[in-house]
């Protein structure tokens, strides 16, 4: 496996490099975010390490111009900086996970080895790959698990191994509600930060490039639930059931909201 590491700190990437060849893997180092950018836009790697504070162009720099090129390379996240709003920030840009600085070299490795399964399998994890028929179709949302595609409207969307395990995953399982706890054993399989709320950011993530508030359901308390059709949107924080009506030629989607009167309506024309 060829593994790009960008670290600014020389006895790091030392340190890294060290144990990755021990584990007989290709390594390339950049010590600044500029060679690192430059050097993944001209390479192709099976995972990137990433830190976070770096000279010149810091990672979420990186990961962001990556992620909007296109680049589905997995990512993992090194940072001193211990807090869940940097670790949320990270996942969120579209880093694939994170690991807090100082770190043991076998967690690294185990998570480095994880996403690149993951990412070798199609966003799966190996020995988990979800069995039935290898293309899903909900809606206007279609996956295909052998080619590693996923089409909206029938156009092509860019996920990253992890977006798309995730996906495919609510996919299989439409219209059961699934917890947290279930998602977090399926889609990273180790153990988890509970301080992270890992899974609601690329639940997040999922809503915003598939445009689909109206297909993935929150069940506060509970977890998420992926809708065979689009039976609700979410505005300000709540959840609406849609009643599509026409009037006067145009369709609006009325919006009644349970925890309201009756006679409070909501509408969204087109």
């Amino acid at each position: 496996m060829h593994v790009l590491i960008i670290d600014g700190n020389a006895q790091v990437s030392g340190f890294i490099k060290k144990g990755l060849l021990v584990e007989g893997h290709h390594i390339s180092i950049a010590l600044d975010g500029t060679c690192g950018l430059a050097m993944t836009l001209s390479n192709k790697y099976d995972v990137i390490i990433l830190d976070h504070i770096l000279p010149v162009m810091d990672g979420l720099e990186i990961c962001r111009q990556l992620r909007q090129q296109g680049l589905q390379t997995p990512i993992l996240m090194l940072s001193t900086i211990d807090t869940v709003d940097v670790k949320v920030k990270s996942l969120d840009i579209g880093a694939d996970d994170f690991l807090v600085k100082p770190f043991a070299f076998e967690e690294l490795l185990a998570r480095m080895n994880a996403l690149q399964r993951r990412s070798a399998h199609g966003g799966q994890e190996e020995g988990q790959l979800l069995q039935g028929q290898p293309v899903l179709q909900i809606a206007d949302l279609r996956l295909n698990h052998q080619t590693h595609e996923v089409l909206k409207s029938g156009k092509i969307v860019n996920l990253t191994p992890t977006e798309f395990v995730l996906l495919e995953y609510l996919m299989r399982h439409s219209n059961r509600v699934v917890s947290r706890t279930m998602i977090e054993d399926q889609v990273w399989g180790y153990e988890k930060d509970p301080l992270t709320n890992i899974v609601d950011v690329y639940i997040r993530r999922l809503r915003k490039k598939l445009d689909a508030h109206r297909l993935i359901k929150t069940v506060r308390g509970v977890g998420y639930q992926l809708l065979d059709s689009a039976e609700h949107v979410y505005a300000d924080g709540q959840e609406y059931e849609i009643t599509t009506v026409k009037q006067q030629g145009l369709i609006h989607e009325h919006l009644s909201v349970s925890e309201c009167a009756a006679n409070n309506e909501i509408y969204a024309g087109h």
